[in-house]
């Protein structure tokens, strides 16, 4: 399926799978090697997923980390301001978005020149986000988590995790699009309130999430349901993000969202050949983009 965003009122085309990249300004993401600290450090990390073929960038202030509590407005915004405005400045055409559940953020980052907001709450932390959205007319990820990630891994329930999710954002949606916000984006939150097995069911049942009509973004870099699962750490767990992205894509989904930019700019590339046999029988393979 093929999506459009408005992109600051330029069309953005979805017609083949993209690749975030993530710059997390935290001190504290549970990937220890994704902390950058500095806005110097920030736009040399950016240069470099630039240079792996990233498509969008996802800025973040606050870790969401099992476990983590979160530090307060003033904080987030001292963490990402000065960052983002030298990123936007230095790079004026990567289409930026930023992580964050905060109206009050959403707010500056729209001053700052941000194009996306990347909500993990849904809009259910804020009261005023689904408003404010509506207002700066921006795309919008609405990811689904239930509770806080000081809480949400307790002891997650569903009667069946894709059904629940499916309803969940149906209802989100339709209070989105009520509220003015015509550009969403669907995250289904892997890693967030969900056994690994729960995870592992979304992620072979993604395809069931075209039925929403949007836009699909997974997040599973080096997440606990790839490195628990084999048993080692997340600084070990780049091939299994890979096995698992190459999954989603399989699957339908529009955006990875990922630490490591070339590894996931290449499955990209090998899925799109699979795709193009599957679908034809030419004597020379298509050439590559």
């Amino acid at each position: 399926m093929s999506y459009t965003l408005n992109i600051r009122g330029c069309p953005y085309i979805i017609s083949e799978p993209k690749v975030m990249g993530v710059l997390n300004l935290t001190p504290d993401s549970f990937y220890s090697l994704s902390r950058t600290h500095g806005t110097d450090a920030a736009v040399k990390r950016v240069q470099e997923m630039i240079d792996a073929g990233m498509d969008i960038l996802d800025v973040g202030g606050v870790s969401s980390r099992p476990g983590a509590d979160f530090p307060d407005e003033a904080e987030e915004r001292a963490r990402i301001e000065e960052p983002l405005k030298a990123i936007v400045k230095e790079f004026p055409d990567l289409i930026i978005s930023v992580d964050t559940f905060r109206s009050g953020i959403a707010r500056l980052c729209a001053d700052l020149g941000v194009h996306i907001i990347n909500d993990i709450s849904g809009g259910t932390y804020d009261p005023d986000m689904f408003p404010t959205m509506g207002r700066l007319q921006l795309p919008y990820v609405l990811m689904h988590l239930d509770g806080t990630p000081a809480t949400m891994q307790d002891n997650p329930q569903y009667e069946d995790v894709v059904t629940d999710l499916l309803a969940y954002f149906s209802e989100r949606m339709q209070q989105a699009r009520m509220a003015g916000i015509h550009d969403i984006i669907v995250d289904p939150g892997f890693g967030f309130a969900k056994t690994t097995a729960q995870n592992y069911r979304l992620l072979a049942h993604l395809d069931d999430f075209r039925m929403l009509q949007a836009p699909v973004l997974a997040g599973m870099s080096r997440k606990s349901m790839l490195y628990k699962l084999l048993d080692c750490t997340p600084d070990d767990a780049l091939n299994a993000t890979t096995a698992a992205n190459m999954l989603a894509l399989i699957k339908g989904v529009a955006i990875l969202r990922v630490h490591d930019v070339k590894e996931a700019v290449e499955s990209v590339k090998i899925f799109k050949q699979f795709k193009y046999f599957g679908e034809n029988n030419p004597d020379e393979a298509r050439p590559q983009a």
